[in-house]
């Protein structure tokens, strides 16, 4: 199993949790990333999420390699949907476990960080008043 998802789908949350268990853990942080009903002031109705599937994949087993490397950690996970999401649907999933709290709540931010700067998912958002607009993965909009 790999330790960076696309689903097209919902997913459980706590199955992905359970999957960060180990003996050495003495900590585990998540961070679950909704879609929200606004952004930059405007009213948001739903979302769709595209991603670059090759890429978007090694980049993110990349990315929970080098939180691997860089802190202290047992297992990392991450899930990111892709499709039409509603309002209130889970987006993103991270969960990192850790012997120490510190260095599970510091990868965790880094990884979520990194997924929205350097992974290949756009966000097309659609707003109430019929209009939408591409996102590009760290948020900014996406240049005709």
């Amino acid at each position: 199993m790999n330790a960076f998802r696309l689903a097209d789908s919902a997913f459980d949350s706590a199955v992905l949790a359970r999957g960060l268990a180990s003996a050495s853990a003495g900590a585990c942080v998540t961070f679950e990333g909704w879609v929200r009903d606004h952004n930059e002031g405007k009213p948001v109705q739903r979302l769709a999420y595209q991603a670059y599937a090759p890429l978007a994949l090694a980049e993110g087993e990349r990315i929970l390699a080098e939180a691997a490397a860089r802190f202290a950690i047992d297992r990392a996970i991450c899930v990111h949907r892709t499709g039409d999401l509603a309002i209130g649907d889970l987006a993103v999933w991270v969960g990192v476990s850790a012997a120490h709290r510190d260095a599970a709540f510091a990868a965790c931010r880094f990884v979520i960080d990194e997924i929205k700067q350097r992974v290949p998912i756009w966000k097309n958002e659609f707003y109430r008043d019929g209009a939408s607009g591409w996102l590009h993965p760290d948020g900014s909009p996406v240049q005709p």
